[in-house]
């Protein structure tokens, strides 16, 4: 069934799956076959699927990114993990409903999930405060990753924010500090972390689950330095019009393609035809199947040896020869 277009480049393949849905409405009601009509309309669908996806501009990709369809990470723990069990707080102030974690198996072994959690709707978006962590929820991350090093346990972050919540109260409880933090501990945690970005990965508020062996992106995922907006506004006073945003979102390079070329992330992940909100488990099966193959290579790794080349990895980010 044709579901109503988020994303306007979207229309077209909306009123081809409108065509497509009201024909079959019409043959189920008269008793009719219409497989001859239905057949190049539906092939004609996954052309225009395909041609669509594959001529994306940044800015579109970021409309992706961005999309309450896509799968969350609470999405893909019930769809690649098992036996999740979720913990709370970070044992200074309170829990944080925007940063999710917790024990759970992926393809048997136990391991630690730490990931952005949005919402889908207004109240579930004021309960995670639109997937923007306090100081708390990056509190509570640190956290559990010091456990599962203590237990030798991987550890799996899923990075989806526009950015850390930059609220009075949030400043006043150490935001900054706590960034900063997770981003001093996990360059040196002894223990393997993988690090994807599924959705939008904006800034410190997503550096702070990032420094991992292994930095994966989705397909249509995108991860800046500033959101799109904020960067137009400051460079040309206009982070509203599509023009400028165009601009801003090519000149940041926020794309997964982007990214791989400039040695910031190890491997994009394909996602599903017309992207992950059209196929969940197909997008969660590519995952799964990443994780565990990037994990079986860092097991492997000494404690030490990890570190190091965790290190070794970004300290080569943003060299430049003139």
């Amino acid at each position: 069934m044709a579901s109503t277009p988020t994303m306007e480049f979207e229309r077209p393949i909306f009123e081809l799956e409108k065509q497509i849905d009201e024909l079959k409405r019409m043959a189920d009601g008269q008793h009719m076959s219409v497989d001859a009509e239905i057949q190049p309309l539906e092939k004609k669908l996954t052309n225009l699927r395909q041609e669509v996806y594959r001529n994306l501009t940044p800015l579109q990709r970021l409309q992706v990114a961005r999309s309450s369809k896509r799968p969350f990470t609470l999405d893909y723990v019930r769809l690649c993990f098992t036996d999740f069990v979720e913990l709370h707080g970070d044992r200074a102030f309170r829990e944080d409903a925007a940063i999710v974690g917790g024990w759970a198996r992926l393809d048997g072994e136990t391991v630690m999930i730490i990931g952005h959690q949005r919402g889908r709707d207004t109240k579930e978006n004021l309960k995670r405060n639109f997937g923007m962590p306090h100081p708390e929820g990056y509190r509570k991350a640190l956290r559990l990753m010091k456990l599962a090093e203590k237990f030798h346990v991987p550890v799996f972050t899923f990075i989806d924010t526009p950015g850390a919540w930059a609220g009075l109260g949030a400043e006043e409880r150490g935001q900054a500090e706590a960034i900063a933090r997770n981003l001093f501990e996990m360059s040196s945690l002894e223990t393997p972390i993988i690090a994807t970005v599924i959705g939008e990965g904006g800034s410190g508020g997503a550096l702070a689950l990032g420094v991992a062996d292994r930095v994966l992106m989705l397909e249509n995922a995108v991860y800046s330095v500033i959101t799109v907006e904020g960067c137009a506004a400051i460079l040309w006073k206009d982070g509203k019009s599509p023009e400028m945003r165009e601009k801003a979102a090519g000149a940041l390079k926020i794309t997964a393609q982007d990214l791989l070329e400039l040695g910031v992330i190890d491997e994009i992940i394909p996602e599903p035809l017309g992207g992950a909100h059209a196929n969940h488990e197909v997008a969660a099966a590519a995952l799964q199947e990443t994780l565990i193959k990037h994990y079986e290579e860092l097991r492997r790794y000494k404690p030490e040896k990890l570190v190091r080349k965790r290190r070794e990895k970004f300290l080569k980010m943003g060299k430049f020869s003139e």
